[in-house]
């Protein structure tokens, strides 16, 4: 990653986005992490798993953090340039380690475990940003695992914010609660400062009733509506809400066949819904685009794996059959 103070924008990726990106171990053999001899080797951050599934759908994407110079922060580098990720402004550094995630699934519900502290990408800092490349930018995607690693990491997503709007990009914000990373008292006020900065607020449901300490939906709706953002609401019980000044509109979810692993189905969505904005559709219609994408996802092991092409997409949006032979 390179340091560059100059405000001119540079060519480059239509949507931007950076944070921490981890080595991942799975049972391969769907017992728990202490009875099995035999783990799967994966990788996983949110801002790289929507930077990946961006690609994928066609967009234009660039992923930014610090990454170990070791053999998991080498392999996590090159599978994300691999997949047609911008990753010029990445980092791999001798300093420290990359990060590494644990996941299970017991009894229908899955735990994670990190092994995060002093980790390469929890030492980024504002020095880490280059005004430049989130000048040329169309959006900046942000989530609230950043500010949690560490007081410069926030430092780094609120001065990353405050280049954005300067230059006029717009923000994409999903707060991704994680409150293995912080409580909820110490977040509230971090992810709701970003809210008010962001374009787009991009929360679960879940999430809003710990924020904003209520369960009464009429309630979260109008703390949305003092946003500036327009809110896209994702974990209802059958759809996802956008929410504006003047209205909700409910966009219904694509049926998975199958549910293999959930993990990554939000940061799915926001890569559709993304991809949907940088072709021009409404946000109903990225909404819809989104919640296929999100379906698509949890249909296969890992973070980001089953994420589709948009000549997938397209085809299951327009009803195309599969031919198999």
């Amino acid at each position: 990653m390179t340091t560059n103070s100059q405000s001119q924008a540079v060519t480059g990726p239509d949507i931007i986005t950076f944070g921490e990106t981890m080595a991942l171990l799975m049972p391969s053999n769907g017992k728990g992490l202490e009875y099995s001899s035999e783990l799967h080797s994966l990788f996983g951050g949110a801002e790289s798993n929507v930077a990946i599934g961006v690609s994928r759908l066609g967009g234009k994407v660039g992923w930014f953090g610090r990454l170990g110079k070791d053999p998991m922060g080498r392999l996590i580098y090159k599978k994300i340039r691999g997949e047609g990720v911008d990753v010029s402004r990445a980092e791999l550094t001798a300093e420290a380690p990359t990060g590494l995630m644990m996941r299970e699934m017991l009894m229908g519900k899955t735990s994670v475990y990190y092994y995060r502290k002093n980790s390469a990408a929890s030492q980024m800092s504002v020095k880490h940003l280059d005004e430049g490349y989130i000048a040329g930018a169309k959006i900046l995607h942000i989530t609230g695992i950043t500010p949690a690693l560490s007081e410069s990491c926030k430092e780094a997503a609120f001065e990353a914010v405050r280049l954005a709007r300067k230059h006029g990009v717009k923000v994409s914000f999903d707060p991704n609660l994680r409150l293995k990373l912080w409580g909820i008292d110490e977040a509230r006020p971090v992810l709701l400062e970003l809210a008010k900065l962001a374009d787009i607020f991009l929360p679960g449901l879940d999430e809003l009733k710990l924020l904003y300490q209520t369960e009464d939906w009429d309630v979260i709706v109008g703390k949305l509506r003092e946003l500036s953002a327009v809110s896209i609401v994702k974990g209802g019980e059958n759809e996802t809400y956008v929410v504006t000044k003047d209205s909700i509109t409910a966009v219904p979810y694509f049926k998975a066949e199958q549910v293999v692993d959930t993990v990554g189905a939000g940061d799915g969505f926001c890569a559709g819904f993304l991809v949907g904005l940088s072709k021009e559709y409404d946000y109903a219609e990225a909404v819809r685009i989104g919640n296929l994408v999100g379906s698509l996802i949890v249909q296969t092991e890992g973070d980001w794996e089953g994420a589709p092409t948009w000549e997938q997409v397209d085809a299951i949006l327009n009803d195309v059959k599969h031919i198999e032979r």
